[in-house]
């Protein structure tokens, strides 16, 4: 039921794809092994035969676009970005539809945001064009990597780094930019049921507004990993971090975007400012406004949202995210509080909303706001 409204058309994709050179693989990967690797995909363990690359110096810009042979980087024990961690990610999924056609989910989103997120870390801004054509390029080279199981997809993960061989705090004048592709199924082992989650109150995954909180960077996924193995340990499934400042307000999850579904049937949800600026957050924005829902982007105390569970008042809590897309909460706990949600259930917005995002990703809904972006 899709059909293609992307500003940059057809022809004009062909063009972009074009420009990258594609060095195919002296080492494909067979039939057979392909096979088994897509018969039940685990998030981010297997990858397909090809990356896309270009690179960037400060005296020539951006150039050598290519596909060519996955495998590893050599780099220099003095790269910049092994000392100064001068680098950036995105992360989006390739969809096959009935047709056999692929397609991904506002890849002109990701792109914008991967510049503010260079803009921050002092790395060169790439172009939306050669965001875009980089995606389709290596898609179309491993277009039988492109799963079509329930809930898989094929992971894309555009990233760039400092590649530049120095000591010395400046930003890097050479960057690499690169993209890889993993065959997945549910983010989740377990597949789309609650999950458990600590609030953390002595760690923190970014810091306040003006830090890196809003950029897509890896340092604030690594400031995570500790609280994440602690809450592990307890028992949860994931943390949710309170804002560095205060200590006091809901932020989001090492990996994801919060909301809450009020009893009045409003949706709550973190403004930003020191989070990240989530797609698909913001495509739950549209979606609950679609069906009539107030939808308020505020500052959320953890205590309002503690008293709301014990009320009634909170009705629901569900995280989102490209990963995971929308994934209920079935208890929230912290040093003092434990509680569950909605019964310990998935809500029932909570899944309606998840079954209409997915459905116009994977083309079985109608895609009224032109989100969806072919690639081949």
């Amino acid at each position: 039921m899709t059909t293609s409204t992307d500003p940059i058309l057809p022809t004009r994709l062909e063009d972009l794809v074009a420009l990258f050179d594609v060095r195919p693989t002296d080492a494909p990967t067979s039939d057979a092994e392909r096979a088994e690797a897509l018969r039940a995909p685990k998030f981010g363990t297997k990858f397909t035969d090809h990356m896309a690359r270009v690179s960037w110096t400060s005296a020539d810009g951006w150039k050598d676009r290519r596909i060519e042979k996955y495998g590893p980087l050599q780099l220099d024990p003095a790269t910049a970005v092994l000392h100064y961690a001068q680098e950036i990610f995105e992360g989006l999924k390739a969809y096959k539809h009935a047709d056999g056609s692929i397609w991904t989910f506002r890849p002109d989103q990701n792109a914008a945001r991967f510049a503010r997120s260079a803009h921050r870390l002092a790395l060169p801004a790439l172009s939306v064009d050669d965001f875009i054509g980089s995606l389709a390029a290596l898609v179309r080279t491993d277009i039988d990597w492109v799963p079509d199981g329930e809930d898989s997809s094929l992971y894309l993960r555009p990233f760039m780094y400092a590649s530049e061989v120095f000591l010395g705090v400046r930003p890097a004048a050479e960057v690499e930019y690169l993209v890889i592709a993993s065959p997945v199924g549910p983010y989740f082992s377990g597949g789309v049921q609650p999950v458990s989650i600590y609030v953390s109150e002595e760690y923190h995954r970014a810091g306040p507004p003006g830090g890196t909180g809003d950029a897509k960077f890896g340092g604030n996924y690594a400031a995570s990993l500790l609280p994440q193995l602690q809450a592990q340990k307890q028992g949860f499934d994931q943390v949710c971090f309170l804002d560095a400042a205060t200590s006091s307000y809901l932020e989001e999850l090492g990996g994801m975007n919060v909301f809450l579904v009020m009893d009045d049937g409003t949706l709550h949800t973190p403004e930003l400012g020191s989070i990240l600026e989530g797609i698909t957050r913001a495509s739950v924005l549209q979606l609950a406004h679609d069906r009539g829902y107030e939808v308020v982007e505020r500052r959320i105390p953890l205590a309002d949202v503690v008293s709301g569970l014990e009320t009634g008042k909170v009705k629901e809590f569900f995280a989102c995210g490209t990963a995971a897309v929308v994934t209920p909460v079935g208890r929230l706990a912290g040093t003092t509080f434990d509680h569950e949600v909605n019964g310990g259930k998935a809500g029932e917005l909570t899944m309606a909303i998840r079954q209409e995002l997915t459905d116009i990703q994977y083309g079985r809904a109608e895609d009224r706001h032109g989100w969806m972006r072919r690639l081949a």
